[in-house]
């Protein structure tokens, strides 16, 4: 099947096409496809015009097709819900079998969850590659590769010997998205983001231009450059007033930008100011096909949209769109012949041919312009300086290749220099100053702790918070001013603090735990502690801990068992066994004795018959359980010591002003008078040794430096992750929150943390695996004591039996005069009842001397 598919889709190009055996527009059987684009954008009515064109040829070309492609238009406004609504329209009232959509991520994602549904293939022309996207099996997506643009940017940064620069994007949920990629792989390989700024559609000149000043006081002149040509209309201009497009200075275009610059182009973009900038842009090789298609395609635009407007060449995603109408006319074609079973969306990943933009073929379910041309900006046209190609090298217009910028040809720079930027390195970048802010109480100096430098007057910090602050921060080239802030422990505040007051303060390093409130005003880092919260108490010590495996309900039902056992065997081995016989004293010792010495299976008596062996057997089992078991709890109990709650219950120590540890009291089903707030680990320490608390609770980093302090007197219990651990406070939007929370992911990755909470706690071993070893109580071993006291009252009954066997006759006698002895008595009383004899009565006389007798 994927052979002729592929024949089919081989069997021409776009102007060798076979024309026998013509099919009338009548005759063939319609395949309906919706087009769901923003046509209030120029973009969007350049890729409507386009498909329309694209199939108009095709089947001019095609006439001996039997199936046609006809477009459903829907016009999304550049609204998600909209273009949503007008998927469901199309897949309802239309019955579309394909949908083509527009850049927009959000649409993008909207129409592939309806496509996932109804398993309609989704055609997604521009829209940024994302990772959220890869899960969608009926998506198609059809843009440049963003990996391979990345490698080439880094490249190109590296050629020039630039290690910094400073990153200007949209701050729009698409441009966002795919910029992260290019941000990670500045990371990955060596190029450093100095600064980002972000400017939206509505963003004013002047702040266009504070944002600018600032970066060029930190002395940056290399910018890769992220953003529509909407925005760029500001940012270029604004750039140049400041003297920022003069001779020093570098500006990059990503592809998405370039590829949107040549969209729209005329009155509302001066290229004028973007003099000696370099973008890179999907490469479209010049073919005739394309100027005659590009020709036809302006010629058939409206008189209104014409008019007033400067488009001499088609767009990039017009020439996309080009391509996957004929993909699609050519996949129709392969689902309606005999034989055929696959579907459209196979048949349209299966499909090759030459297009427009080269050789079209889909590859996991993506079709990716990876080869982009390398773009120097000069006056108002352009000129090519070379190609980044997808091998990973850079070539020019003589096909030479090379893994550096030698091979480019010569760059017209800002200033019209041909003297490439110098740019700044990591080590020659002026450095920013980061304010921290660091609160003054100084109760948990092994967390935070500072003093002031007596000849610099400047605040130096320590601690394990400051250490970990500084190992995440030490690559970025900052210089840190620490800040005193004297507002309190109230970290609410703090962050409120920090958000409100950003003129003054950067962050802030602290004992700070994350919440959902302080999130509101200011970004975390992830955490760089362990989370939750947990509870110290002092270390057990006692002359009786070897009680303490049982309970005592189950000591005194073995103790029981043993006297049980001991009787048993006794009540079987006695009449014959001379070793259990003896005087009443003896008898008892013996069967004490053998009872008890099960326990240590010391018992010297012989045991002659068999159901006195069967008791012993099955109590010895028991027993080995028992001593087992003992042993096991024991062993857990020493080894692991356990907790002792100090007698004062109504008592509980916490760190005083902590909110969160006065939340989790009143969330958890703690019932205690009093809550004794305690400002270091000095004072928990005393709390617990004089009896003041019962316990304390508070969040692991406090309880580690306790237990770091004091390893031999207390340990912590049941330690739950109910809260969310420190991480370091960044103004809203602050770029170093990403960049440092690698950096302490890194950190957490390469055992680098743990080694520095070694150093600062101390820590041997300070927690017990969720509780101290539990005493072992009667109910889980009532199995053991119903076969033992099971088998006890097998054996008594078949000893009771065996005794009525051996004296069977002798009972059968006793009962027998038992009974005649009732019967005559029986008989007096009947007579005397209804004969009443005198006294004197001889025959009286003689029944009473005959029943004596009997007697």
């Amino acid at each position: 099947m994927g052979w002729l598919e592929s024949s089919v889709c081989f069997a021409s190009d776009q102007n060798h096409d076979v024309n026998e055996g013509s099919v009338s527009e009548q005759e063939r059987v319609s395949v309906r496809v919706g087009l769901v684009l923003n046509l209030s954008s120029v973009e969007g009515k350049i890729a409507e015009s386009s498909v329309s064109l694209a199939l108009s040829d095709f089947y001019t070309i095609n006439s001996n097709y039997k199936t046609s492609v006809s477009l459903s238009v829907r016009n999304s406004r550049g609204e998600p819900l909209l273009a949503l609504a007008s998927a469901v329209d199309l897949l309802q009232t239309v019955g579309v079998e394909a949908i083509i959509c527009g850049n927009s991520l959000q649409e993008t994602k909207l129409l592939a969850e309806i496509g996932e549904k109804d398993r309609v293939p989704v055609i997604s022309l521009n829209s940024p590659a994302s990772l959220s996207l890869r899960k969608y099996s009926n998506l198609i997506q059809v843009t440049h590769d963003s990996s391979s643009e990345a490698r080439g940017i880094t490249a190109f940064i590296h050629g020039f010997e630039w290690n910094s620069v400073a990153l200007v994007y949209e701050d729009d949920d698409d441009w966002r998205e795919s910029m992260q990629l290019l941000v990670d792989h500045f990371h990955e390989n060596g190029v450093h983001v100095q600064s980002k700024a972000g400017y939206t559609a509505s963003t004013t000149d002047d702040y266009v231009m504070d944002r600018l000043r600032k970066l060029k006081d930190l002395g940056t002149t290399v910018f890769v450059v992220h953003l529509s040509e909407l925005v760029a209309t500001h940012l270029f201009p604004c750039a140049e007033k400041l003297g920022m497009m003069g001779e020093g200075f570098a500006w990059i275009l990503t592809a998405k930008s370039m590829n949107s610059f040549h969209e729209r182009t005329g009155h509302h973009f001066s290229k004028e100011a973007m003099e000696g900038v370099v973008g890179f842009r999907s490469y479209i090789p010049i073919s005739k096909e394309l100027q005659n298609f590009t020709s036809r395609w302006r010629k058939s635009l409206p008189v209104e949209e014409t008019v007033g407007s400067e488009v001499t060449s088609l767009s990039i995603s017009g020439v996309w769109a080009h391509d996957v109408a004929w993909a699609l006319a050519r996949a129709a074609e392969v689902t309606r012949m005999p034989n055929m079973s696959s579907t459209l969306l196979e048949a349209i990943t299966n499909c090759r041919f030459k297009g427009l933009s080269g050789n079209f073929q889909i590859k996991n379910k993506n079709f990716l312009s990876d080869k982009f041309e390398i773009v120097n900006l000069i006056g108002s046209g352009e000129r090519r300086v070379g190609f980044w190609n997808s091998n990973g090298s850079f070539s020019n217009r003589r096909h030479l290749s090379s893994s550096n910028n030698n091979n480019l040809e010569t760059i017209i720079w800002p200033g019209m220099s041909s003297q490439s930027p110098k740019g700044h390195t990591l080590g020659e970048s002026k450095r920013k100053k980061l304010r921290v802010l660091l609160t003054s109480s100084n109760r948990f100096p092994k967390l935070v702790s500072w003093m002031t430098d007596p000849v610099t007057k400047k605040i130096i910090a320590d601690g394990f918070c400051i250490q970990v602050f500084n190992a995440s921060i030490r690559r970025f080239n900052y210089d840190v001013e620490y800040v005193l802030w004297t507002g309190g422990p109230n970290y609410d505040n703090l962050a409120y603090t920090l958000s409100s007051q950003k003129d003054k303060y950067d962050m802030a390093v602290e004992d700070i735990t994350i919440t959902s409130n302080r999130s509101s005003y200011v970004d975390f880092t992830i955490p760089f502690t362990e989370l939750g919260l947990g509870m110290v108490a002092p270390k057990q010590s006692g002359m009786w801990v070897f009680f303490q495996p049982l309970t005592p309900d189950l000591w005194m039902t073995s103790a029981a068992f043993f006297v049980l056992t001991g009787i048993i065997v006794w009540l079987i081995e006695r009449p014959e066994n001379t070793e259990f016989q003896g005087s009443w004293s003896q008898q008892i010792g013996v069967m004490l004795w053998f009872g008890f010495s099960t326990l240590v299976y010391a018992h010297r008596e012989k045991l002659k018959h068999n159901l006195s062996r069967f008791v012993v057997t099955v109590w010895v089992f028991a027993v080995l359980i028992l001593t087992t078991s003992y042993t096991a709890t024991l062993t857990s109990m020493m080894t692991v010591q356990q907790i002792r709650f100090n007698s004062n219950k109504d008592f509980i120590g916490h760190l005083s002003g902590s909110l969160i540890a006065n939340a989790s009291l009143a969330s958890t089903n703690i019932n205690a008078t009093n809550v004794k707030g305690l400002d270091n680990s000095t004072d928990y320490a005393k709390a617990l040794l004089n009896n003041s608390v019962a316990f304390i609770i508070d969040e692991l980093p406090y309880l580690n430096v306790l237990l770091g302090e004091k390893p031999d007197h207390f340990l912590m219990v049941k330690p739950q992750i109910t809260t969310n651990g420190f991480g370091f406070m960044f103004q809203k939007g602050d770029e170093l929150v990403h960049l440092v929370s690698k950096e302490i992911s890194e950190l957490r990755t390469k055992g680098m943390l743990n080694e520095m909470s070694k150093r600062w706690f101390e820590n041997r071993l300070p927690y017990i695996i969720d509780d101290t070893s539990e005493p072992i109580n009667l109910y889980r071993f009532r199995g053991l004591f119903m076969i033992t006291g099971g088998s006890s009252a097998f054996a008594l009954a078949v000893l009771f039996i065996i005794w009525i066997r051996d004296r069977w006759e002798d009972l059968m006698s006793f009962i027998k005069i038992f009974i005649s002895r009732r019967f005559v008595h029986f008989r007096i009383l009947f007579a005397r009842t209804n004969h009443p004899i005198p006294i004197d009565d001889p025959f009286g006389e003689n029944a009473v001397h005959m029943a004596q007798l009997n007697r």
